[in-house]
């Protein structure tokens, strides 16, 4: 494998698919393609609310934290299941130590997502990341028998960004060269980071779309101060992430089981 280019960073961003849902489903089959809520039954504690759910309740509108009532309303025939966190951490913890078989770094981002860093093993080749990418699937698929959504850009705002585009079970990859029409239509509210007020800040910049350019960049990083300019900085479409940092997995592909 050829040496990455300088400076270059090759990113992952893997995020499980309705994670809570999923690993309920797998392990009651008789709760396949059905609407299911993992939260508290309202008929039971009316003060419940949505951990997660499914895509089958999904399509009805029941988003995390709503109240169960509301997903009730929403949803009649939907399924609620009480949610087992000891099982959820085991199964993501399995789930990390697959990840790590396939990164340079690993840098987990919470029980149902991380970032791999990826750049020396692909050689900085965003089509030798697909490939990997779509081995992990395989993995995680074969292995946990669950789904995730892969996205794969230079930086890790990008990177998690694009994971989220195609779910469940998507890919998305954004080159280098990409970056700015993929950012272009995008709601900074989108940008790993940006919360309300970094977003009415760059509103009032006349930035409520993230036009990202290296002008553009500069003059928002410039005029914000503190937290906020980390972030803007973050966010560049130039910026490379240097902070995955995890245990360092074994870069032979042939210590994958």
């Amino acid at each position: 494998m050829a040496s990455p280019p300088p400076g270059s960073r090759v990113i992952l961003h893997v995020d499980m698919d309705a994670f809570y849902a999923s690993v309920e489903v797998r392990e009651n089959p008789a709760l396949e393609g059905k609407p299911v809520v993992v939260g508290a039954d309202p008929r039971e504690h009316p003060r419940g609310v949505v951990l997660t759910a499914s895509y089958e309740a999904r399509q009805y509108g029941v988003r995390s934290a709503m109240s169960c009532v509301e997903a009730s309303r929403r949803c009649p025939q939907a399924v609620f299941v009480p949610p087992h966190f000891e099982l959820y951490g085991r199964v993501s913890g399995e789930i990390m130590d697959t990840l790590r078989t396939f990164a340079d770094r690993l840098q987990p981002s919470g029980i149902e997502e991380g970032f791999l860093d990826v750049t020396i093993r692909t050689g900085g080749s965003f089509s030798h990341a697909h490939d990997l990418a779509r081995e992990i699937k395989v993995a995680i698929r074969d292995r946990h028998r669950l789904t995730c959504s892969i996205g794969i850009a230079p930086t890790k705002a990008i990177a998690k960004i694009a994971s989220d585009l195609q779910k469940p079970d998507g890919l998305t990859v954004v080159a280098p060269d990409e970056v700015v029409a993929f950012l272009a239509p995008i709601s900074v509210r989108k940008i790993l980071g940006v919360g309300p007020k970094t977003a009415e800040r760059l509103k009032r910049l006349a930035s409520s779309r993230s036009r990202t350019s290296k002008d553009t960049t500069a003059r928002i990083s410039s005029s914000s101060s503190g937290r906020s300019a980390s972030t803007c900085t973050t966010c560049r479409w130039a910026a490379t992430p240097k902070r995955s940092s995890s245990r360092r997995a074994p870069r032979n592909r042939s210590a994958r089981r």
